[in-house]
Protein backbone atom coordinates (compact mmCIF):
# COMPACT_ATOMS: atom_id res chain seq x y z
CA UNK A 1 0.00 0.00 0.00
CA UNK A 2 1.09 3.60 -0.53
CA UNK A 3 2.10 5.56 2.52
CA UNK A 4 -0.77 7.93 3.44
CA UNK A 5 1.65 10.68 4.48
CA UNK A 6 5.38 11.10 4.97
CA UNK A 7 6.30 11.66 8.64
CA UNK A 8 8.98 14.03 9.90
CA UNK A 9 10.78 10.94 11.24
CA UNK A 10 10.07 7.23 11.21
CA UNK A 11 10.75 6.69 14.92
CA UNK A 12 10.35 9.34 17.61
CA UNK A 13 12.28 8.41 20.77
CA UNK A 14 11.21 10.10 24.00
CA UNK A 15 13.98 10.25 26.60
CA UNK A 16 17.78 10.33 26.38
CA UNK A 17 18.57 8.16 29.36
CA UNK A 18 19.96 4.64 29.40
CA UNK A 19 16.98 3.24 27.47
CA UNK A 20 16.58 6.02 24.91
CA UNK A 21 20.26 6.09 23.96
CA UNK A 22 20.29 2.31 23.68
CA UNK A 23 17.15 2.39 21.51
CA UNK A 24 18.81 4.77 19.04
CA UNK A 25 21.96 2.63 18.88
CA UNK A 26 19.93 -0.49 18.11
CA UNK A 27 18.14 1.37 15.32
CA UNK A 28 21.47 2.41 13.80
CA UNK A 29 22.86 -1.13 14.02
CA UNK A 30 19.78 -3.14 13.06
CA UNK A 31 17.41 -0.84 11.16
CA UNK A 32 19.66 1.83 9.63
CA UNK A 33 17.07 2.76 7.01
CA UNK A 34 14.81 4.23 9.72
CA UNK A 35 15.09 7.92 10.53
CA UNK A 36 14.76 8.91 14.18
CA UNK A 37 14.84 11.81 16.60
CA UNK A 38 15.46 11.78 20.35
CA UNK A 39 13.78 14.36 22.57
CA UNK A 40 14.84 14.91 26.18
CA UNK A 41 12.94 17.07 28.67
CA UNK A 42 16.06 17.84 30.69
CA UNK A 43 19.21 19.70 29.60
CA UNK A 44 21.48 16.65 29.40
CA UNK A 45 21.57 12.95 28.70
CA UNK A 46 21.59 10.27 31.38
CA UNK A 47 18.12 10.27 32.89
CA UNK A 48 18.33 8.74 36.36
CA UNK A 49 22.13 8.80 36.34
CA UNK A 50 22.25 12.53 35.70
CA UNK A 51 19.29 13.47 37.91
CA UNK A 52 20.43 11.75 41.11
CA UNK A 53 23.48 13.44 42.63
CA UNK A 54 23.37 12.29 46.25
CA UNK A 55 26.60 10.96 47.84
CA UNK A 56 27.46 7.43 46.78
CA UNK A 57 24.98 7.19 43.88
CA UNK A 58 25.74 3.89 42.15
CA UNK A 59 24.25 1.02 40.20
CA UNK A 60 22.32 -1.63 42.09
CA UNK A 61 23.11 -4.17 39.36
CA UNK A 62 26.38 -5.33 37.86
CA UNK A 63 27.50 -3.29 34.86
CA UNK A 64 28.05 -6.37 32.72
CA UNK A 65 24.28 -6.67 32.53
CA UNK A 66 23.33 -3.03 33.15
CA UNK A 67 25.67 -2.07 30.32
CA UNK A 68 24.52 -2.38 26.72
CA UNK A 69 24.81 -5.71 24.91
CA UNK A 70 26.68 -3.94 22.09
CA UNK A 71 29.19 -1.97 24.20
CA UNK A 72 31.44 -3.87 26.63
CA UNK A 73 31.89 -2.47 30.11
CA UNK A 74 35.64 -2.07 30.57
CA UNK A 75 35.99 -0.43 33.97
CA UNK A 76 37.41 -2.51 36.86
CA UNK A 77 34.38 -2.22 39.15
CA UNK A 78 31.34 -4.33 38.35
CA UNK A 79 29.20 -2.13 40.63
CA UNK A 80 29.72 1.35 39.22
CA UNK A 81 29.18 4.83 40.63
CA UNK A 82 27.02 7.42 38.91
CA UNK A 83 29.87 9.40 37.29
CA UNK A 84 31.32 6.20 35.76
CA UNK A 85 27.94 5.31 34.29
CA UNK A 86 27.59 8.82 32.87
CA UNK A 87 31.04 8.50 31.28
CA UNK A 88 29.90 5.23 29.67
CA UNK A 89 26.75 6.90 28.32
CA UNK A 90 28.67 9.87 26.90
CA UNK A 91 31.08 7.47 25.21
CA UNK A 92 28.13 5.67 23.63
CA UNK A 93 26.63 8.92 22.35
CA UNK A 94 29.98 9.90 20.84
CA UNK A 95 30.68 6.51 19.28
CA UNK A 96 27.24 6.44 17.60
CA UNK A 97 27.35 10.17 16.76
CA UNK A 98 23.97 10.74 18.40
CA UNK A 99 24.56 14.34 19.51
CA UNK A 100 22.91 15.92 16.47
CA UNK A 101 19.84 13.68 16.87
CA UNK A 102 19.03 14.78 20.44
CA UNK A 103 16.83 17.80 21.21
CA UNK A 104 17.15 18.93 24.84
CA UNK A 105 14.80 20.92 27.09
CA UNK A 106 11.75 19.79 25.15
CA UNK A 107 8.99 17.94 26.98
CA UNK A 108 6.46 15.81 25.15
CA UNK A 109 3.04 16.81 26.47
CA UNK A 110 0.72 14.83 24.22
CA UNK A 111 0.59 12.48 21.25
CA UNK A 112 -2.36 11.80 18.96
CA UNK A 113 -2.68 8.89 16.54
CA UNK A 114 -4.61 9.33 13.31
CA UNK A 115 -5.78 6.19 11.53
CA UNK A 116 -6.42 8.15 8.35
CA UNK A 117 -2.84 9.43 8.08
CA UNK A 118 -1.24 6.50 9.94
CA UNK A 119 0.83 8.98 11.92
CA UNK A 120 1.40 10.19 15.45
CA UNK A 121 1.30 13.95 15.94
CA UNK A 122 3.51 14.76 18.92
CA UNK A 123 3.20 18.04 20.84
CA UNK A 124 6.38 19.44 22.41
CA UNK A 125 6.90 22.17 24.97
CA UNK A 126 10.17 24.10 24.79
CA UNK A 127 10.89 24.45 28.50
CA UNK A 128 13.17 27.43 27.98
CA UNK A 129 11.12 29.60 25.61
CA UNK A 130 7.70 28.27 26.62
CA UNK A 131 6.78 27.80 22.98
CA UNK A 132 5.10 24.68 21.64
CA UNK A 133 5.65 22.79 18.44
CA UNK A 134 4.25 19.72 16.74
CA UNK A 135 6.01 16.98 14.84
CA UNK A 136 4.91 13.74 13.22
CA UNK A 137 6.27 10.22 13.32
CA UNK A 138 5.27 6.79 12.16
CA UNK A 139 6.23 5.08 15.46
CA UNK A 140 6.33 6.53 18.98
CA UNK A 141 8.95 4.92 21.24
CA UNK A 142 8.75 6.09 24.87
CA UNK A 143 11.85 5.67 27.06
CA UNK A 144 10.98 7.90 29.99
CA UNK A 145 11.49 5.36 32.78
CA UNK A 146 8.81 4.65 35.34
CA UNK A 147 8.88 7.53 37.83
CA UNK A 148 8.37 11.30 37.94
CA UNK A 149 11.55 13.31 37.54
CA UNK A 150 10.05 16.50 38.94
CA UNK A 151 8.71 14.99 42.17
CA UNK A 152 9.78 12.27 44.58
CA UNK A 153 7.53 10.59 47.13
CA UNK A 154 7.32 12.81 50.19
CA UNK A 155 5.01 11.51 52.94
CA UNK A 156 3.23 14.06 55.08
CA UNK A 157 4.94 14.08 58.47
CA UNK A 158 3.12 15.76 61.36
CA UNK A 159 4.77 19.04 62.44
CA UNK A 160 7.43 18.80 59.70
CA UNK A 161 7.42 22.59 59.41
CA UNK A 162 8.67 22.91 63.01
CA UNK A 163 12.01 21.17 62.37
CA UNK A 164 14.78 23.77 62.56
CA UNK A 165 17.16 22.12 60.12
CA UNK A 166 16.95 21.29 56.41
CA UNK A 167 14.77 18.41 55.14
CA UNK A 168 16.36 16.91 52.02
CA UNK A 169 15.08 14.44 49.43
CA UNK A 170 17.76 12.40 47.60
CA UNK A 171 16.11 13.08 44.24
CA UNK A 172 16.97 16.78 44.61
CA UNK A 173 20.26 16.74 46.47
CA UNK A 174 21.83 20.20 47.01
CA UNK A 175 25.29 20.51 45.45
CA UNK A 176 26.68 22.61 48.31
CA UNK A 177 25.59 20.34 51.17
CA UNK A 178 28.46 19.44 53.55
CA UNK A 179 27.67 16.42 55.75
CA UNK A 180 30.86 16.51 57.84
CA UNK A 181 30.24 16.68 61.62
CA UNK A 182 26.46 16.75 61.16
CA UNK A 183 24.00 14.47 62.89
CA UNK A 184 21.73 13.16 60.13
CA UNK A 185 18.57 11.04 60.24
CA UNK A 186 17.85 9.19 56.99
CA UNK A 187 14.25 7.97 56.77
CA UNK A 188 13.85 4.89 54.56
CA UNK A 189 15.20 1.40 54.05
CA UNK A 190 15.35 0.94 50.26
CA UNK A 191 18.21 1.03 47.79
CA UNK A 192 18.70 4.79 48.10
CA UNK A 193 19.05 4.67 51.89
CA UNK A 194 21.35 1.64 51.76
CA UNK A 195 23.62 3.59 49.38
CA UNK A 196 23.35 7.03 50.96
CA UNK A 197 23.76 6.19 54.65
CA UNK A 198 27.30 4.71 54.55
CA UNK A 199 28.38 7.39 52.06
CA UNK A 200 27.30 10.16 54.44
CA UNK A 201 29.10 8.38 57.27
CA UNK A 202 32.27 8.16 55.16
CA UNK A 203 32.05 11.94 54.67
CA UNK A 204 32.16 12.53 58.42
CA UNK A 205 28.50 12.51 59.44
CA UNK A 206 26.94 10.61 62.32
CA UNK A 207 23.96 8.90 60.68
CA UNK A 208 20.81 7.25 61.97
CA UNK A 209 19.02 4.94 59.55
CA UNK A 210 15.37 5.19 60.58
CA UNK A 211 13.20 2.52 59.00
CA UNK A 212 9.60 1.57 59.48
CA UNK A 213 10.38 -2.04 58.50
CA UNK A 214 13.49 -3.93 57.34
CA UNK A 215 14.52 -4.68 53.75
CA UNK A 216 16.44 -7.65 52.37
CA UNK A 217 20.07 -6.61 51.85
CA UNK A 218 22.81 -8.68 50.27
CA UNK A 219 26.50 -7.90 50.72
CA UNK A 220 28.51 -8.66 47.60
CA UNK A 221 31.74 -7.62 45.94
CA UNK A 222 32.27 -4.48 43.86
CA UNK A 223 34.47 -6.42 41.46
CA UNK A 224 34.05 -9.64 39.47
CA UNK A 225 36.95 -12.08 39.71
CA UNK A 226 35.93 -14.00 36.60
CA UNK A 227 35.65 -10.75 34.67
CA UNK A 228 39.22 -9.81 35.56
CA UNK A 229 40.50 -13.19 34.32
CA UNK A 230 38.35 -13.25 31.18
CA UNK A 231 39.44 -9.77 30.14
CA UNK A 232 43.09 -10.78 30.49
CA UNK A 233 42.79 -13.86 28.30
CA UNK A 234 39.94 -13.21 25.85
CA UNK A 235 39.14 -10.52 23.26
CA UNK A 236 37.08 -7.70 24.75
CA UNK A 237 33.72 -8.54 23.17
CA UNK A 238 34.05 -12.28 23.80
CA UNK A 239 35.04 -11.69 27.43
CA UNK A 240 32.09 -9.33 27.88
CA UNK A 241 29.70 -11.92 26.44
CA UNK A 242 31.02 -14.65 28.74
CA UNK A 243 30.77 -12.49 31.85
CA UNK A 244 27.34 -11.22 30.85
CA UNK A 245 26.03 -14.76 30.31
CA UNK A 246 27.48 -15.91 33.63
CA UNK A 247 25.86 -13.03 35.54
CA UNK A 248 22.50 -13.50 33.81
CA UNK A 249 22.54 -17.19 34.75
CA UNK A 250 23.60 -16.50 38.33
CA UNK A 251 21.02 -13.74 38.83
CA UNK A 252 18.27 -15.87 37.29
CA UNK A 253 19.14 -18.79 39.55
CA UNK A 254 19.24 -16.57 42.66
CA UNK A 255 15.82 -15.14 41.85
CA UNK A 256 14.44 -18.65 41.25
CA UNK A 257 15.71 -19.82 44.66
CA UNK A 258 14.15 -16.79 46.35
CA UNK A 259 10.74 -17.35 44.76
CA UNK A 260 10.60 -21.16 44.88
CA UNK A 261 12.42 -21.74 48.16
CA UNK A 262 11.95 -18.59 50.25
CA UNK A 263 12.95 -20.21 53.55
CA UNK A 264 16.29 -21.27 52.11
CA UNK A 265 16.77 -17.77 50.70
CA UNK A 266 15.90 -16.15 54.03
CA UNK A 267 18.53 -18.29 55.75
CA UNK A 268 21.12 -17.28 53.14
CA UNK A 269 20.36 -13.57 53.60
CA UNK A 270 20.58 -13.90 57.36
CA UNK A 271 23.92 -15.71 57.29
CA UNK A 272 25.29 -13.17 54.82
CA UNK A 273 24.40 -10.33 57.20
CA UNK A 274 25.54 -12.15 60.35
CA UNK A 275 29.06 -12.33 58.96
CA UNK A 276 29.17 -8.52 58.71
CA UNK A 277 27.82 -7.46 62.11
CA UNK A 278 29.08 -7.66 65.70
CA UNK A 279 27.98 -10.64 67.77
CA UNK A 280 24.69 -9.98 69.52
CA UNK A 281 23.39 -7.40 67.03
CA UNK A 282 19.59 -7.52 66.86
CA UNK A 283 19.18 -8.87 63.32
CA UNK A 284 15.61 -10.01 64.00
CA UNK A 285 14.43 -6.45 64.59
CA UNK A 286 16.52 -4.52 62.09
CA UNK A 287 17.28 -6.86 59.18
CA UNK A 288 14.57 -9.55 59.08
CA UNK A 289 11.72 -8.46 56.78
CA UNK A 290 8.18 -9.72 57.27
CA UNK A 291 7.79 -10.66 53.58
CA UNK A 292 9.56 -13.12 51.29
CA UNK A 293 12.63 -12.20 49.23
CA UNK A 294 11.73 -10.40 46.00
CA UNK A 295 8.18 -9.58 47.10
CA UNK A 296 9.97 -6.25 47.18
CA UNK A 297 13.27 -5.39 45.52
CA UNK A 298 16.42 -6.75 47.21
CA UNK A 299 19.06 -4.13 48.02
CA UNK A 300 22.77 -4.55 47.35
CA UNK A 301 25.44 -3.41 49.78
CA UNK A 302 28.75 -3.74 47.89
CA UNK A 303 31.74 -4.48 50.11
CA UNK A 304 29.37 -4.38 53.12
CA UNK A 305 29.77 -0.59 53.41
CA UNK A 306 26.57 -0.17 55.41
CA UNK A 307 27.41 -2.96 57.83
CA UNK A 308 30.99 -1.85 58.26
CA UNK A 309 29.73 1.64 59.15
CA UNK A 310 27.32 0.10 61.69
CA UNK A 311 30.15 -1.93 63.22
CA UNK A 312 32.36 1.16 63.33
CA UNK A 313 29.65 3.13 65.16
CA UNK A 314 29.15 5.91 62.61
CA UNK A 315 25.71 4.49 61.66
CA UNK A 316 22.90 3.58 64.05
CA UNK A 317 19.83 1.62 62.94
CA UNK A 318 16.42 2.39 64.45
CA UNK A 319 13.33 0.41 63.46
CA UNK A 320 10.17 2.24 64.48
CA UNK A 321 7.39 4.46 63.16
CA UNK A 322 7.35 8.25 63.23
CA UNK A 323 4.83 10.05 65.41
CA UNK A 324 5.86 13.58 64.44
CA UNK A 325 8.74 15.93 63.77
CA UNK A 326 9.95 18.36 66.40
CA UNK A 327 12.26 21.39 66.29
CA UNK A 328 15.11 19.11 67.42
CA UNK A 329 14.42 16.12 65.15
CA UNK A 330 12.05 13.15 65.06
CA UNK A 331 9.70 11.80 67.74
CA UNK A 332 8.96 8.09 67.39
CA UNK A 333 5.81 6.16 68.25
CA UNK A 334 7.79 4.49 71.04
CA UNK A 335 8.28 7.90 72.68
CA UNK A 336 11.97 8.03 71.84
CA UNK A 337 13.31 11.21 70.25
CA UNK A 338 16.07 11.36 67.63
CA UNK A 339 17.94 14.65 67.77
CA UNK A 340 19.56 15.70 64.51
CA UNK A 341 20.78 18.59 62.38
CA UNK A 342 19.41 17.29 59.06
CA UNK A 343 16.60 14.97 58.00
CA UNK A 344 16.82 13.09 54.70
CA UNK A 345 13.59 11.57 53.41
CA UNK A 346 14.74 8.59 51.32
CA UNK A 347 11.08 7.68 51.01
CA UNK A 348 10.97 6.59 47.40
CA UNK A 349 9.59 7.49 44.02
CA UNK A 350 6.33 8.58 42.48
CA UNK A 351 5.52 6.28 39.56
CA UNK A 352 4.53 7.82 36.25
CA UNK A 353 3.59 5.90 33.13
CA UNK A 354 4.75 7.17 29.72
CA UNK A 355 6.33 10.24 31.29
CA UNK A 356 2.89 11.76 31.87
CA UNK A 357 2.22 12.11 28.12
CA UNK A 358 -1.47 12.43 27.21
CA UNK A 359 -2.22 9.79 24.57
CA UNK A 360 -5.23 9.54 22.28
CA UNK A 361 -6.16 7.37 19.31
CA UNK A 362 -8.48 9.08 16.82
CA UNK A 363 -9.55 11.47 19.55
CA UNK A 364 -10.25 8.77 22.18
CA UNK A 365 -8.10 9.24 25.30
CA UNK A 366 -6.05 6.22 26.34
CA UNK A 367 -5.76 5.45 30.05
CA UNK A 368 -2.64 3.26 30.45
CA UNK A 369 -3.88 1.99 33.81
CA UNK A 370 -6.93 0.46 32.12
CA UNK A 371 -4.95 -1.07 29.26
CA UNK A 372 -3.43 -4.54 28.96
CA UNK A 373 0.19 -4.65 27.87
CA UNK A 374 1.38 -6.65 24.88
CA UNK A 375 4.73 -8.39 25.39
CA UNK A 376 5.44 -5.89 28.16
CA UNK A 377 6.02 -3.06 25.67
CA UNK A 378 2.85 -2.14 23.74
CA UNK A 379 -0.81 -1.52 24.63
CA UNK A 380 -3.98 -3.27 23.54
CA UNK A 381 -5.69 -1.19 20.88
CA UNK A 382 -2.90 1.39 20.53
CA UNK A 383 -1.07 1.39 17.16
CA UNK A 384 2.64 2.01 16.68
CA UNK A 385 3.50 2.83 20.28
CA UNK A 386 6.06 1.06 22.45
CA UNK A 387 7.53 1.85 25.83
CA UNK A 388 10.46 0.50 27.84
CA UNK A 389 10.20 -0.72 31.40
CA UNK A 390 13.17 -2.64 32.68
CA UNK A 391 13.22 -5.66 34.94
CA UNK A 392 12.46 -5.33 38.63
CA UNK A 393 14.41 -8.49 39.45
CA UNK A 394 17.42 -7.98 37.17
CA UNK A 395 19.28 -5.24 35.33
CA UNK A 396 17.07 -2.65 33.63
CA UNK A 397 19.03 -2.76 30.40
CA UNK A 398 18.52 -6.48 29.84
CA UNK A 399 14.84 -5.76 29.20
CA UNK A 400 15.55 -2.51 27.35
CA UNK A 401 17.82 -4.38 24.92
CA UNK A 402 15.13 -7.02 24.35
CA UNK A 403 12.50 -4.38 23.61
CA UNK A 404 14.77 -2.50 21.19
CA UNK A 405 15.72 -5.64 19.30
CA UNK A 406 12.13 -6.82 19.10
CA UNK A 407 11.07 -3.47 17.66
CA UNK A 408 13.74 -3.57 14.97
CA UNK A 409 12.37 -6.99 13.98
CA UNK A 410 8.90 -5.50 13.95
CA UNK A 411 9.96 -2.57 11.76
CA UNK A 412 11.42 -4.97 9.21
CA UNK A 413 8.20 -6.99 9.26
CA UNK A 414 6.16 -3.84 8.64
CA UNK A 415 8.35 -3.03 5.65
CA UNK A 416 8.11 -6.59 4.34
CA UNK A 417 4.32 -6.42 4.48
CA UNK A 418 4.27 -2.87 3.04
CA UNK A 419 2.27 -1.97 6.15
CA UNK A 420 2.32 1.31 8.06
CA UNK A 421 0.95 0.28 11.45
CA UNK A 422 0.72 -2.62 13.87
CA UNK A 423 -1.91 -2.75 16.61
CA UNK A 424 -2.06 -5.31 19.44
CA UNK A 425 -5.60 -6.69 19.79
CA UNK A 426 -6.62 -8.62 22.90
CA UNK A 427 -8.02 -11.95 21.72
CA UNK A 428 -9.88 -12.75 24.94
CA UNK A 429 -11.35 -9.70 26.73
CA UNK A 430 -12.35 -11.96 29.64
CA UNK A 431 -8.73 -12.91 30.36
CA UNK A 432 -7.83 -12.36 34.04
CA UNK A 433 -5.50 -9.40 34.52
CA UNK A 434 -3.24 -8.07 37.24
CA UNK A 435 -0.92 -5.11 37.82
CA UNK A 436 2.11 -5.59 35.57
CA UNK A 437 4.95 -4.46 37.82
CA UNK A 438 5.45 -7.71 39.70
CA UNK A 439 6.41 -6.21 43.08
CA UNK A 440 4.59 -5.31 46.30
CA UNK A 441 6.75 -2.26 47.02
CA UNK A 442 5.21 0.91 48.41
CA UNK A 443 5.70 2.88 45.21
CA UNK A 444 3.85 0.15 43.28
CA UNK A 445 0.95 0.02 45.76
CA UNK A 446 0.62 3.81 45.60
CA UNK A 447 0.35 3.70 41.81
CA UNK A 448 -2.30 0.99 41.44
CA UNK A 449 -4.79 2.31 38.90
CA UNK A 450 -2.04 4.05 36.92
CA UNK A 451 0.16 1.03 36.13
CA UNK A 452 -0.82 -0.93 33.00
CA UNK A 453 -2.28 -4.40 33.43
CA UNK A 454 -0.93 -7.71 32.19
CA UNK A 455 -2.83 -10.82 31.19
CA UNK A 456 -2.53 -14.36 32.45
CA UNK A 457 -0.86 -15.81 29.35
CA UNK A 458 1.48 -14.84 26.50
CA UNK A 459 1.74 -12.55 24.61
CA UNK A 460 -0.11 -10.46 27.19
CA UNK A 461 2.28 -11.45 29.92
CA UNK A 462 6.06 -11.58 30.24
CA UNK A 463 7.66 -13.99 32.69
CA UNK A 464 10.14 -11.52 34.25
CA UNK A 465 12.63 -14.27 33.45
CA UNK A 466 15.29 -13.12 31.02
CA UNK A 467 16.04 -16.48 29.32
CA UNK A 468 12.36 -17.04 28.50
CA UNK A 469 11.80 -13.44 27.49
CA UNK A 470 14.89 -13.61 25.29
CA UNK A 471 13.46 -16.56 23.35
CA UNK A 472 10.03 -14.95 23.08
CA UNK A 473 11.18 -11.53 21.93
CA UNK A 474 13.97 -12.76 19.64
CA UNK A 475 12.10 -15.62 18.01
CA UNK A 476 8.39 -15.23 18.86
CA UNK A 477 5.87 -14.79 16.07
CA UNK A 478 5.53 -11.15 15.05
CA UNK A 479 1.94 -11.60 13.88
CA UNK A 480 0.65 -13.04 17.16
CA UNK A 481 -2.42 -11.11 18.45
CA UNK A 482 -1.72 -8.05 16.30
CA UNK A 483 -3.30 -6.44 13.26
CA UNK A 484 -1.10 -5.02 10.49
CA UNK A 485 -2.49 -2.18 8.39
Amino acid sequence: MDLPETPDVDVFIVGAGLSGIGAACHLIDEAPQKTFRIVEARSSIGGTWDLFRYPGIRSDSDMFTLGYSFKPWKEPKAIADGPSIMKYLHETVDEYQLGASITFNHKVTSASWSTSTQLWTVSLLDQISGQTEATTCRFLYVNTGYYRYDQGHQPSFLDAETFRGPILHPQFWPEDFEPESKNIVVIGSGATAVTLVPSLAALGAQVTLLQRSPTYIFCGSETDALADKARRWLPSKLAYGVIRAKNIALNSFSWWVCRRHPEIAKSMFRKNIQRQLPEGFDIDTHFTPSYNPWDQRVCLDPSARLFRAITKGSVTVVTNTIERFSPEGVVLASGESLTCDVIVTATGLELQVLGGIDIDVDGVTIDPGATVTYRGMMFDGVPNLAYTTGYTNASWTLKADLVARYLTRLFKELDRRHATSVTPVLDDPSMPTSVSFGLDSGYVRRAVGQIPLEGSSKPWRLDQKYPRDYLDLHFGKLDQSVVFN
